[in-house]
């Protein structure tokens, strides 16, 4: 029997799909709205979670990757009446399972349903993999965690992988991971940085040449793409390739031969393509800088990775272990972290990403040098500045004025309109925080029982006590 947890705001698709699922056999609740729903959420392991996009409180996609986060990591299908092509994409690449436009049948329930448990019995079942060997990729965040079980299902195959994310997240590192791991680990690992190569240089780097081919070939050289024959061949910055470029590779990729510049004979070469870019290259293929067979064939499996920002759990964990192996590497005692400086490494929101971090650590350790616990003046000053700028513009009166157009208003609702909307989102907050507990509520707000109530029915929040 699964467990179904039904998030919608309309009374009568909510007990619809209740009964519907309840008839199949299985156990389901509902809630109406976003904050009663992640609290159902997170509060007990579910098994399926029906999620509207558009409630009293907030959009269901906003929450969908927390939700998908709570016990038992629960499978996700996005419910909405008004579908959108950017709504459909924001769904699926948050993780959601399906996307359903109302009205919906209960044929697509049912086949759902039906998908999702199939899909979740096969994931408990005995697993083929080996254990991940994760040399140098830190963290524990659902974020990693999610990327590293998609390198292990690439290591265990041979398809070609295209590793994306800022750069600085590591997308090296999971390249290697994925070669360390797959069946080709005895075999090289050759890296490609296309950012460094000269122009003119990219055919004979990759392919090769003969002897004479161009000034200054004075004996043959075997090309980057035949040195990975039966390993792998890591392609970084794919996209700094030129369209002419792309298209010589395009064709040792799907032929796996290819000539060397000035030869005669086909050369052939066995290996496994992964590729990685820092930029979006389904918009590079729009902008027609990026061939789209190529893509294709590259994107075979795709591993996103992401920001540092978006994976704050991660920061400790990375910090220590950096200025631990600095520490050693150095001949030095370890050292710790003050209150303050754990602080602000949380506050900054580290554009260089995972690459940033453990410089600022190596960093810190060397101002710092035989000092036993680091504080925020051992991290570099660029660092310290932008904190202190950000803490300063943060306060009250600080922000910059309001834009103002030419013959409008700089401001775009009424004082009561925006009262209204920061009482909703104080009391949201307060709903959460306390479980929607009046006596709690009641503490922290400083308001009456009555006010408390008349306020939680006006922004339609259900109380437990």
């Amino acid at each position: 029997m699964a467990r179904v947890l039904i998030i919608d705001d309309e009374d009568s698709v909510c007990k619809l799909l209740m009964s519907m699922i309840r008839s199949l056999g299985h156990e389901a609740a509902f809630a109406l709205t976003l904050t009663e729903g992640v609290r159902e959420a997170l509060g007990s392991p579910w098994d399926m979670v029906f999620l509207d996009v558009h409630l009293p409180d907030g959009s269901g996609l906003n929450v969908l990757s927390h939700i998908r986060r709570g016990p038992g990591a629960p499978e996700v299908v996005i419910l909405t009446g008004v579908g959108t092509g950017e709504g459909a994409e924001m769904a699926i690449r948050g993780g959601a399972w399906d996307y359903i436009l109302k009205p919906f049948s209960r044929a697509e329930i049912e086949l759902s349903l039906r998908r999702v448990l199939q899909y979740r019995e096969g994931k408990a079942g005995p697993s083929f993999f080996r254990p991940f060997r994760r040399e140098g990729i830190l963290g524990d965040s659902p974020e990693i965690s999610a990327s590293l079980q998609l390198a292990a299902k690439a290591a265990a195959g041979d398809a070609n992988v295209l590793i994306t994310g800022e750069t600085g997240t590591g997308k090296e590192l999971f390249a290697r991971a994925i070669h360390e791991n797959s069946s080709r680990r005895e075999k090289p690992f050759v890296v490609v940085d296309c950012a460094a190569l000269p122009e003119s240089l990219v055919e004979s780097i990759l392919l090769g040449h003969a002897k004479g081919a161009f000034t200054g070939a004075d004996r043959p050289r075997e090309g980057l793409i035949r040195q990975a024959h039966g390993g792998t061949l890591f392609l970084d910055e794919v996209g700094e390739l030129s369209l002419d470029n792309q298209k010589k590779f395009l064709r040792a990729l799907q032929e796996g031969s290819f000539r060397p510049l000035g030869g005669t004979k086909e050369v052939t070469s066995d290996f496994r393509l992964v590729a990685a870019t820092n930029r979006s290259i389904d918009a590079e293929v729009d902008q027609k800088t990026f061939r789209k067979d190529l893509l294709y064939r590259l994107r075979t499996m795709a591993i996103e990775l992401a920001p540092l920002r978006e994976r704050d759990r991660d920061i400790q964990i990375i910090a220590f272990a950096a200025v631990r192996g600095h520490c050693r590497r150095l001949g030095l005692q370890d050292m710790g972290f003050c209150p303050e400086f754990l602080e602000s490494l949380n506050r900054y929101h580290w554009p260089g990403n995972v690459r940033e971090l453990v410089g600022a650590m190596e960093a810190a350790v060397a101002h710092a040098v035989v000092e036993q616990v680091l504080h925020p003046v051992h991290l570099p000053a660029d660092i310290r500045v932008h904190l202190a700028r950000s803490s300063v513009e943060k306060r009250p009166g600080m922000e910059s004025s309001p834009e103002k157009r030419d013959g409008e208003s700089p401001f775009y609702s009424s004082f009561t309109e925006h009262m209204d909307a920061a009482e909703k989102k104080y009391f949201q907050n307060l709903a959460l925080f306390t479980n929607t507990n009046v006596r709690e509520m009641q503490k922290i707000s400083d308001l009456s029982r009555a006010q408390v109530y008349r306020l939680l029915r006006k922004h339609r929040l259900k109380n437990h006590k």
